[in-house]
């Protein structure tokens, strides 16, 4: 378990009996094409975030119903969930999470779907997390002991690619070949990225990575790098005057060039970190969630990071 249960569940389920009779009208309506179980209900999951909804959609394909708890644009780790989804999430088939990244959607599956869902961070080997700065300590208490941030190895979406086909196949039995078959084709897909990783960060001239938030260890851990965030494992927590001459300090010893932001959060930290110290600032995205009218998927944002790291790590 990743955080600590917050008695404020009580007040969001106890708003459900206002909202149940809305909640008909807002639940998407299945397509023929999707699957349905034994007792003929179609296949609903739902998803905490952007990467969760992306192995459910790349394994489910058209045969299942996919509903993302975190529209597109949005920061996930601090949102809160409407009573509506929170209604709507009692008509799931599986509901995917990891424990300890939304804290509302913890709460939620554990009031009323425990037996339906499946946390991913179960599936993997857990980083610790770390603080180092009174702000970041706070972060961690919220997090819990270890970073949730499992899928930006890609070996660990690999793991989790897994655990979800086997999650359907027991839901949907009639479809095992189908769930079973995009899962290779994922798993394959997922393995080439592994080995471009591999490959383009072989030999790269600077092994220190600065990142306005600690949401890279998993992949620092997986290529040979060392994380550096200036914020903690929260990318909202503002770090402290104290931090940001340490983390500047440090670039400037360490002849870093590059800081890295992200996509759904402010830049003003990093851009502070950069001016400080003479670095350049660039994109890496934690792919926590797409921008709003993205085309992009997990798979191209992460060679995008990959292309990002080979210049900002001078890699050749």
């Amino acid at each position: 378990m990743f955080i600590k249960k917050s008695s404020s569940t009580i007040a969001v389920f106890a708003a459900l009996s206002l909202v149940l009779s809305a909640c008909s009208s807002a639940t998407q309506e299945a397509s023929p094409s999707q699957s349905a179980t034994a007792t003929g209900e179609v296949v609903i999951v739902h998803a905490a975030f952007y990467p969760l909804e992306f192995l459910a959609k790349t394994i489910g394909g058209d045969q299942i119903q996919v509903i993302s708890l975190t529209v597109p644009g949005a920061e996930p780790h601090d949102m809160e969930l409407t009573p509506v989804q929170v209604a709507e999430l009692e008509k799931t088939s599986l509901a995917l999470f990891i424990d300890g990244f939304m804290p509302a959607v913890d709460q939620a599956i554990e009031a009323s779907v425990p037996d339906r869902a499946l946390d991913l961070g179960t599936t993997v080997t857990l980083l610790e997390g770390e603080a180092h700065s009174d702000e970041e300590a706070v972060t961690q208490e919220d997090h819990g002991a270890y970073d949730p941030h499992i899928w930006l190895d890609p070996a660990n979406m690999i793991s989790m690619a897994k655990a979800v086909s086997e999650r359907l196949i027991s839901i949907d039995p009639a479809r095992t070949a189908f769930y079973t078959a995009n899962t290779a084709a994922l798993v394959a897909e997922l393995e080439a990225l592994d080995q471009e990783f591999t490959t383009g960060l072989a030999n790269c001239e600077q092994k220190e990575i600065v990142t306005s938030h600690e949401s890279f260890g998993y992949l620092a851990n997986a290529y040979g790098f060392e994380q550096h965030g200036i914020a903690g494992l929260s990318p909202d927590t503002e770090p402290s005057p104290a931090r940001l001459v340490e983390i500047s300090e440090m670039a400037k010893a360490e002849g870093i060039t590059t800081i890295y932001y992200e996509t759904l959060v402010s830049p003003a930290i990093a851009e502070t970190v950069a001016n400080e110290t003479g670095a350049t600032t660039a994109v890496l995205d934690p792919i926590e969630g797409l921008a709003g009218g993205s085309t992009d998927t997990f798979i191209t944002v992460m060679q995008a990071n990959l292309q990002a790291l080979i210049k900002g790590q001078t890699c050749s």
